[in-house]
């Protein structure tokens, strides 16, 4: 892998929308470059054989059976609790606009 520039991280800096200063540039560029060799070392490790690892935690089956579990409230008696209703459901403020 090539050797991230500087010219590399402000291009990326622009597409983000973030203003850098020129020791940042320089600073980051240095950063992204350690990164891009550590992955690059990474991907020389020999794997044949391994298995993949795909949780850590030994946990086979951690779900469990639904319930139903009866609070002997009705939809309208919790409806009385929302600040606005319209018809059945609780009235709130636009989202999208």
């Amino acid at each position: 892998m090539a050797d991230i520039s500087p010219q590399d991280v402000l291009k990326l800096a622009r597409l983000s929308r973030l203003q850098l200063t020129e020791e940042e540039l320089h600073k980051y560029a240095a950063e992204l470059s350690a990164i891009t060799k550590y992955v690059e070392q990474l991907s020389n490790v020999d794997v044949d054989g391994l298995k993949p690892t795909t949780q850590v935690t030994g946990l086979k089956n951690v779900f469990r059976e639904d319930e139903i579990i009866d609070y002997k409230e009705s939809p309208k008696d919790l409806l009385k609790n929302a600040p606005a209703i319209e018809k059945k459901y609780i009235k709130v403020k636009r989202v999208l606009g």
